[in-house]
């Protein structure tokens, strides 16, 4: 009860439009043509000028929604001391005022907690009383306060539906976050730690082999290019809405093969009867296997050489990534690890990683081996 009484307004309430204005001014004429209809009805113009008194109070149901129920509870206070006073009976209910069911349900939809409960209360309390003072059969009365539960029920259900579809949305956008910072890490990372590692080799041999150092600038520049073109395709990514991420062919595992250079000597060996994979998958061997790769040559102490290898299993593909180096401990830190088990299992695969003996890394993902579909 305490956490509905602390309950904030609900969210996305929007002021009256054009349609709440007709509605409005359709319930009035309604009320009029009932009442002229029914010469029988105690009190009727009475009756009719209470309600046409109250029914605007309905345009601000979602923004304010306490002030129908004010509005509603005031009105029933001045009939009844009209009634008394008069002592002329209470007068007839038209049968239009049924839309003030609005009131319970734009409460419990809209209202903030402490003034859903008040409100609830007060309304309730006035159509209790009316439906003890009419003279009803149990039946009537017991139907009549069904349909006001019902309206209160109806509010609820739909303010909990919006706060389920709110959740949802927080919870697409997060992933999007994670799945931005994951690529982000996979791409720019693996360019950044090659200029890096480039920059300090050219830097070591500036002043001996200058041409050496010049060649160091030349694939800084290179990895500069990849790491910008990277990043704008990440920002196409999130621009485009709906829009899933390209996917990357098998081939272009060849790409992070190097024979030279600084760093450790990276082979890749893809098993021919591979052939095209489907871009999801395609997607993931690439990313998992280039944030290997990354790892071993950012972690792996004195590596010399990282052999990535994708061969076809019975109903599967195996992705292994190795080097020959010391492991750090280091390489079991931050998101990467995370994030290569994470794209696995999220296509149904596993990913383990560890030391290898005598000394080493390894990697192993099995896929699914899915085939890109003509």
């Amino acid at each position: 009860m305490l956490s509905v009484w602390r309950m904030p307004a609900a969210a996305g309430a929007t002021p009256a439009g054009r349609r709440d204005y007709a509605f409005v001014a359709v319930v009035a004429a309604s009320a009029v043509l009932e009442a002229a209809a029914r010469p029988d009805l105690h009190l009727r113009w009475v009756s009719l000028a209470a309600f046409l008194v109250w029914l605007p109070s309905l345009l601000v149901r979602r923004t304010l929604p306490v002030v129908p129920v004010l509005a509603f509870l005031v009105v029933n206070v001045v009939l009844a001391i009209v009634a008394t006073v008069t002592d002329g009976g209470v007068a007839g209910d038209l049968n239009t005022s049924v839309v003030a069911l609005l009131i319970p349900y734009s409460l419990a939809r809209w209202a903030r907690g402490e003034l859903a409960v008040l409100g609830s209360a007060v309304f309730y309390g006035i159509a209790g009383t009316a439906l003890v003072a009419q003279e009803l059969v149990p039946a009537d009365r017991i139907g009549g306060s069904a349909v006001v539960v019902a309206a209160t029920a109806v509010g609820v259900a739909m303010r909990t539906r919006s706060l389920l579809r709110t959740r949802q949305l927080d919870d697409v956008r997060q992933h999007e976050r994670e799945r931005l910072a994951r690529d982000l890490h996979d791409t720019v990372a693996h360019h950044l730690t090659a200029i890096a590692i480039t920059a300090q080799a050219g830097l070591a041999v500036a002043d001996t082999k200058p041409g050496a150092a010049t060649d160091a600038l030349r694939r800084i520049d290179e990895e500069a290019t990849k790491t910008l073109a990277e990043t704008r395709k990440v920002l196409r990514m999130l621009r485009a809405e709906g829009e899933h991420a390209p996917g990357r062919p098998l081939d272009d595992l060849a790409g992070l093969a190097s024979a030279d250079g600084p760093g450790p000597r990276v082979e890749v060996v893809v098993d021919e009867g591979l052939g095209d994979l489907s871009p999801t998958v395609g997607a993931a061997v690439h990313r998992i296997a280039q944030e290997a790769v990354v790892n071993a040559r950012r972690h792996a102490l004195d590596a010399t050489v990282v052999r990535v290898e994708a061969n076809q299993g019975d109903d599967d593909l195996v992705l292994t990534v190795t080097d020959d180096g010391r492991a750090s401990t280091r390489q079991a830190d931050g998101f990467g690890i995370v994030g290569m088990t994470e794209r696995a299992t999220l296509l149904g695969g596993t990913l383990e990683a560890g030391p290898t003996q005598p000394k080493g890394w390894k990697v192993t993902a099995v896929l699914p081996l899915e085939r890109a579909t003509p």
